[in-house]
């Protein structure tokens, strides 16, 4: 897998928000924020406004779950279709070897154009790519939901997330200040 945050925005203008709930200076904001970030019943309806934009390749069975998280995410994918017949596959191409056999009859359906076998015999393990656009409460909600999933991608995309994000404390209970 391979996670990057390409933009993140609107820390400022959610806090200015936050502000007019409290009739205050924005500049006192960020301690209110931290108190309020993990507090649900809409005190924490600022998150809505930090948008972030993430650059993922994972496998096909980590997209399935991640499907799950429809509100307040969007998402724009790499076509199988389109680009799976481009090139012959390659063990990179997996988050798992597959057996080789596999791969190279998957690239004989390449070599013939028949995408649609190609797809119907594509492993789970294939890594497709998406950008992926969602706010910091429905990330919020992925993180507390999946943090102690089994599947070890859960856990690698969470890291990654909250290693990069800018305002980490407003994504993990465990890290505000």
């Amino acid at each position: 897998m391979k996670i990057q945050i390409l933009e993140e925005h609107g820390h400022e203008s959610a806090l200015v928000g936050l502000s007019l709930s409290y009739d205050q200076n924005p500049a006192k904001m960020p301690k209110v924020a931290r108190r309020l970030c993990h507090l649900s019943e809409g005190h924490n309806k600022f998150l809505e406004s930090i948008v972030l934009w993430l650059d993922i390749r994972a496998p096909r069975y980590f997209w399935q779950q991640f499907d799950t998280y429809r509100v307040g995410v969007t998402k724009q994918s790499q076509s199988t279709m389109h680009t799976m017949t481009v090139r012959p596959l390659e063990q990179g191409d997996f988050a798992h070897p597959i057996p080789e056999p596999h791969l190279r009859h998957l690239n004989r359906l390449i070599e013939a154009g028949d995408w649609e076998a190609v797809k119907h015999d594509l492993p789970e393990s294939f890594e497709q790519r998406r950008v992926v656009c969602m706010n910091y409460m429905a990330l919020q909600r992925m993180i507390r939901q999946r943090e102690t999933h089994r599947m070890a991608e859960w856990r690698e995309f969470i890291d990654a997330v909250v290693a990069q994000a800018a305002h980490p404390e407003f994504l993990k209970e465990d890290d505000v200040a």
